[in-house]
């Protein structure tokens, strides 16, 4: 199907701006429109070997640390991940490659007749999303992946991820996040987590709740699937951290393994790391493939995820990290200890249906000095907001309305052994890091 990437820029653009146009149908939840979409296209669904990743945060770390691991043992994997930081390519890789744009122009030339065709027919047109995970279906079909690794958009049950049959539903834990959309209460966001563990699977969760463990317990009887919990099944103690790497110990379902090292940082990062062992070991012990250790050391070790608690520079520390709710704001709080500094300065914007109060009351108070800026996002809300809120924890404040400009003056303010953490939405962190990698020459 797809050819050479030999096509124009152009056409890649406008093939682009045809998919971004598609979010003018919005969030509109249902499973029917991409399997129609995908009965159309043949289903290519039902040729992947599929994990599927859900979960409130972490779920995008551990779906690149199997995927790393998978390929550290010889596999061609396919990731499918949103949003992106830069290049909307990001969402497709293999084995760490992105889709090329010629295969994007010529997936995009193939689907498109289909969706005119759907609603020609009375149907409701898919969404950006519905249409990106297809996409993303249909190229590692063709491209003949031998695992998918497939993370769960938003909630689970009605997600359109929620089309594949996977060999392990991983759920990795349940926060307050997403609110008007999975409910109010832990126990009500779970039962919409929990749509993803389908029978003929193995589920695997990282969540300490024991109230949301319940909830994943009863699902897995009822689809008469086994459960994994990490922390109970599989557990780890941590070494040593430092600014740039961690050290661990983890007493997985077949092994233990000593002195696992990895470049992610974060107390957090552990308990992803810990599921993702997890979800290898099963399939080595339920599936018969074949993962040796040295794999899983070593893609532990190489595994990258840019924007999650990132260094881009040391003189002075300049730190990223998208923690972007209240339960990513815990685990920076808990991670900002380990760099050494003599002034933090933090640079914070934060989406409006988020719990901003609370993520201020708890970041805050670690920094010397505040930048406030605007996400690029109509979710962005009164952001200037923020900005009154920091200030009643005593700090000086200054709001700036483009990240770019946000982080480049933070430069200004900075010396040799500052420190600048910028942190909250993954749309404001894209503009941040990219004027940050220009200016750093990164």
């Amino acid at each position: 199907m797809f050819d050479n990437d030999n096509d124009s820029e152009m056409d890649y653009q406008d093939s682009l701006d045809y998919l971004v146009n598609l979010t003018t149908f919005g969030m509109n939840f249902g499973l029917g429109r991409i399997q129609e979409l995908l009965k159309r296209l043949g289903n290519p669904e039902k040729a992947l070997r599929v994990i599927h990743v859900g979960g409130t945060n972490g779920k995008g770390s551990t779906t690149v640390m199997i995927a790393r691991i998978l390929q550290e043992a010889g596999y061609k994997v396919g990731v499918f991940t949103s949003p992106h930081l830069h290049d909307w390519r990001e969402r497709m890789v293999i084995n760490g490659q992105m889709i090329p744009k010629g295969k994007v122009i010529q997936a995009i030339r193939r689907v498109r007749p289909y969706l005119e065709a759907m609603v020609a027919e009375g149907f409701e047109h898919p969404t950006e999303f519905e249409v990106s995970t297809a996409l993303s279906l249909l190229y590692f079909a063709e491209e003949n992946v031998e695992f998918a690794l497939i993370e769960v958009g938003l909630g689970g049950a009605i997600d359109s991820t929620n089309v594949v049959s996977p060999l392990i539903s991983v759920i990795t834990n349940i926060a307050m996040d997403h609110m008007d959309y999975l409910g109010n209460d832990l126990i009500s966001i779970a039962k919409v987590k929990a749509g993803i563990i389908k029978p003929h699977s193995i589920v695997v969760t990282a969540s300490d709740n024991q109230d949301v463990i319940d909830v994943f317990r009863e699902q897995a009887k009822t689809m008469g699937v086994p459960l994994y919990l990490v922390g109970e099944d599989v557990r780890w103690e941590s070494t040593w951290s430092g600014e740039l790497e961690q050290e661990f110990t983890l007493i997985g379902l077949n092994a233990t393994y000593s002195k696992l090292r990895m470049h992610l940082i974060g107390f957090h990062q552990l308990r992803n790391a810990a599921t993702a062992v997890a979800v290898c070991e099963i399939l080595q012990t339920k599936y018969g493939v074949h993962i040796p250790e040295e794999a899983i050391y070593a893609g532990l070790r190489e595994v990258k995820w840019p924007g999650r608690l990132e260094l881009l520079s040391l003189k002075p520390k300049i730190l990223l990290d998208g923690a972007h709710n209240l339960d990513g704001a815990r685990a920076l709080a808990q991670a900002i200890p380990l760099y050494t500094r003599d002034h933090l300065i933090l640079c914070l914007g934060m989406l409006a249906d988020k719990e901003r109060e609370k993520v201020v009351n708890l970041l805050v108070p670690l920094a010397d000095e505040i930048i406030i800026t605007r996400p690029n996002s109509p979710r962005a809300g009164d952001w200037r907001a923020l900005g009154s809120l920091a200030e009643q924890q005593g700090r000086p404040v200054t709001c700036i309305e483009d990240p770019k400009e946000a982080v480049i003056f933070a430069l200004s303010r900075l010396e040799e052994n500052d420190m600048l953490c910028v942190t909250g939405s993954i749309y404001m962190l894209a503009d941040a890091r990219q004027a940050l990698m220009n200016e750093l020459k990164c």
